[in-house]
């Protein structure tokens, strides 16, 4: 998804950024839109993404691909895309800070790759958190911070349930 042709050369990197935020921190569009250039340190490698009234405020660490690549489309991409001052770090296709409905439309776009499947921002979001859990096996508690979910009972819902432990549990009460 982050190697694909651009209609406009001049977004494939902002494109690239976007993305990456969607697929490695699992960011949702409003805190895509919200990111400053002042969140963003890429000395440290990290990111600071702001809360709100669902999901709390954390700092996420970044991948070293992408400080390569933020810093890249901060001094190609960025400076060519806006036109007025503005603090927003990812910029629209007109100048302004994105919006959801540019990332909504930016994701929508790839939908060829994967036609069987749902894909927009949200079950991007939601397969990221899944992935935490039940493929690399992060600790809930750490996918907890790293979705910014205020209680615990919001990551419980991406955990597939131990088959082996319910499997046991009918052999020892009910055996066949």
């Amino acid at each position: 998804m982050l190697n694909r042709p651009e209609r406009y050369p001049i977004l494939k990197l902002r494109n690239q950024v976007l993305m990456s935020l969607l697929i490695y921190q699992g960011l949702s569009s409003n805190e895509v839109c919200k990111i400053c250039l002042s969140d963003i340190d890429l000395d440290l490698e990290r990111i600071r993404v702001k809360g709100n009234r669902i999901i709390k405020g954390r700092i996420i660490n970044l991948m070293p691909s992408q400080v390569e690549l933020f810093e890249r489309y901060s001094k190609e991409s960025r400076c060519k895309l806006i036109h007025k001052n503005t603090p927003n770090f990812l910029i629209g296709k007109t100048g302004n800070a994105i919006s959801v409905d540019e990332i909504n439309y930016l994701v929508e776009t790839f939908k060829f790759l994967f036609p069987s499947k749902s894909l927009n921002p949200k079950t991007i979001r939601q397969s990221v958190i899944y992935n935490w859990i039940n493929f690399y096996k992060l600790p809930l508690e750490d996918v907890q911070l790293l979705a910014g979910h205020k209680h615990i009972s919001s990551t419980l819902k991406y955990q597939l349930p131990n088959m082996q432990v319910f499997t046991s549990l009918i052999n020892k009460y009910s055996p066949l």
